[in-house]
């Protein structure tokens, strides 16, 4: 039932799901008029998801394999909301992680739809927060409920599945997750900064990624150290 992101065979396993057929059946031929729309002949193309709690967004961008600057190809709404702003620091608490990640299962008989689980908790998780007591199971799905994960409509999880399957299927091996409090810029990480001073000091280390991100539209390189501090390169 589920499948990881190593599997070989990948769109051809995938499609042995009814959801997952349904999902091209019904939502192939949108997806590409946007990739389309962006100067993308096929769906055969590497993808970046990033997120944002505040705004409750998850964008999609996309690149080809010969060019690492990528386009944002549709801005999907979450359609429901858990926790506040702020990291997950601890199972149960409600929050959904901030931070940087990437997808590491496909389920395509999810008892929500469709989910692709994300790579919670990660290094810096695992050392900055309650030690052996960090919970997991993070998703985005569809089935609009939430204690944690990011739950699109079930219309929307089959084109961000399809666009997975697809990147996966054409050799992306790593698909990767950013989670932001908010959009980053400097008037919102002001404001926003002020209104919650106490996770001032990992904002702003995320943010340093959100910046890179912003000016070069290439992913960087993320590292971490002892301490649970992000790094870019």
């Amino acid at each position: 039932m589920l499948s990881t992101v190593s599997s070989q065979n990948f769109k051809r396993d995938q499609l042995k799901y009814e959801r997952v057929r349904k999902a091209y059946s019904d939502k192939e031929k949108t997806l590409l008029r946007r990739y389309q729309k962006c100067g993308f002949k096929t769906l055969s193309q590497h993808v970046f998801l990033r997120a944002f709690k505040e705004s409750g967004e998850l964008e999609l961008w996309v690149k080809n394999k010969t060019n690492n600057n990528y386009v944002l190809v549709y801005t999907y709404s979450v359609c429901a909301k858990s926790g506040t702003l702020g990291p997950k620091r601890k199972m149960g608490d409600m929050q959904v992680p901030e931070g940087f990640y990437r997808l590491t299962v496909f389920n395509p008989a999810s008892n929500f739809y469709l989910s692709l689980g994300v790579s919670y908790p990660n290094t810096s998780d695992r050392i900055l927060g309650e030690k052996n007591h960090l919970g997991g199971d993070i998703f985005i799905h569809g089935d609009c409920v939430t204690i944690g994960c990011m739950p699109l409509t079930d219309e929307f999880i089959k084109e961000v599945y399809i666009a997975c399957v697809e990147a996966k299927n054409s050799g992306q091996e790593i698909i990767p997750v950013h989670i932001f409090p908010y959009r980053m810029n400097t008037k919102n990480h002001l404001n926003y900064s002020k209104k919650h001073p106490d996770y001032l000091k990992f904002w702003n280390n995320i943010k340093e990624g959100y910046d890179s991100f912003e000016h070069k539209k290439t992913l960087p390189v993320v590292s971490i150290d002892k301490q649970g501090k992000y790094h870019f390169n």
